[in-house]
């Protein structure tokens, strides 16, 4: 029996910081167990990953793209196939349509770009067969007067009809809901929370200003006033961060399982080895990157203190972040890091003795090797707790 759930639990203590704001520029925060708590959002944890360094490069020309440039892409595409300016010009603004499920074209900016009405996550194959469609119609058509006839809506069915494509790894884990009939809706294979501080955050405040380093020169009389005079809103905390990653979900989007498709066993062997290196590569860039907001000004780049990873045979995902409904205390002895971890280690514990919580394997890195959860002692290194995982992961033991 294969491996059905990998759930993946990281404390990660950041220096004064203001990583995901709000509207109003503020840290975004929470109330969790009656007391504010800073936050990080889903959204922000998983586009920080999935447009790493580390993850582009582990699938580099094999993921997607979330974007409202359909129209544009195509429109270079067309040109590049020799199609002329005039006919590739009313093919992006065809293509518009394709964000919604009418295929209701949208009017050029200011810039004569046409954008579809959604934001939609698309991938390379994507592009190409849209392109593909429009590169027939115009074909067909011949004359302009005769493309400008066909309607989206239309266009949007032949690129429907030509079949089930290939799901790339960001879109298989991340999913897609999408209106227009063109592109296959895509359950998500993981599920992120938002991450929240282990204790009761106060935010503070950044005063600040700046100088006219040339007047200053020149003018021995210039007075002692700022050219502008700003504050920026941050706090420090310790993160529980939670995701996990329903395995045989990764893989049936992969090979098209999810939508229908028959696979062989091929499709499902080289479908768990991608399985395998994107949850490899998803927990490195987890343990490697933080959110970019306001990062020139803080440069809070802090690694977790601790990893502890889960694989069921269920699909029955467990968070602990009641742990930490009673907020740690920052002043005690042993220090927020520490205490943080003692509180993970008990939530855990006492839960999979509570509910006979089964694991076929667990794996922990601490940087407090005294630390222990379930038995289980720390990882050298967090490449010898991925080797040990994408081993379980891929061979379902």
């Amino acid at each position: 029996m294969m491996t059905v759930l990998v759930e993946v639990h990281i404390l990660q203590n950041h220096a004064p910081s203001n990583l995901n704001r709000d509207d109003t520029g503020s840290p975004k925060e929470a109330f969790f167990g009656g007391y504010k708590r800073a936050r990080i959002s889903s959204q922000c944890l998983k586009r920080s990953i999935r447009r790493s360094t580390i993850f582009r490069e582990t699938f580099e020309g094999s993921l997607g793209t979330r974007t409202r440039s359909l129209p544009e892409l195509v429109r270079t595409r067309l040109l590049e196939m020799g199609i002329d300016e005039e006919m590739a010009e009313i093919a992006a603004r065809k293509a518009s349509g394709f964000g919604n499920k009418d295929g209701t074209e949208q009017s050029a900016n200011e810039s004569g770009y046409y954008r579809t009405a959604q934001t939609m996550f698309l991938s390379e194959m994507d592009v190409r067969v849209i392109s593909d469609v429009l590169a027939e119609a115009v074909g067909e058509a011949k004359t302009p007067k005769a493309f400008e006839k066909i309607k989206a809506k239309d266009l949007q069915e032949k690129a429907e009809d030509k079949g089930l494509r290939p799901i790339v790894v960001d879109i298989a884990l991340f999913g897609r809901m999408v209106t227009s009939e063109a592109f296959l809706d895509v359950e998500a294979s993981c599920q992120f929370a938002h991450a929240i501080s282990t204790h009761k955050v106060d935010h503070e405040f950044d005063y600040y200003t700046a100088m006219d380093d040339l007047e200053r020169s020149a003018d021995d009389e210039a007075g002692a006033g700022a050219d502008m005079i700003g504050d920026i809103e941050f706090n420090s905390a310790c993160y529980y961060k939670y995701f996990n990653v329903h395995v045989e979900g990764l893989v049936d989007n992969l090979t098209g399982k999810a939508f229908r498709r028959e696979v062989s066993a091929q499709d499902e062997k080289e479908a768990r080895e991608t399985a395998t290196k994107a949850i490899g590569a998803l927990i490195e860039a987890a343990c490697s990157v933080s959110p970019s907001g306001k990062q020139n000004s803080f440069a809070a780049h802090q690694r977790p203190s601790l990893v502890w990873v889960e694989l069921r045979d269920n699909n029955l995902p467990v968070s602990y972040a009641n742990a930490f409904s009673v907020p740690v205390n920052p002043k005690v002895r042993d220090g927020l890091e520490t205490e943080s971890a003692k509180k993970l280690k008990e939530e855990c514990e006492s839960l999979a003795e509570m509910y006979t919580l089964k694991a076929r394997k667990r794996l922990l890195l601490s940087k407090n090797k005294d630390i222990e959860i379930l038995g289980v002692s720390s990882e050298k290194s967090l490449g010898a707790l991925l080797e040990k995982l994408e081993a379980a992961v891929m061979q379902g033991d």
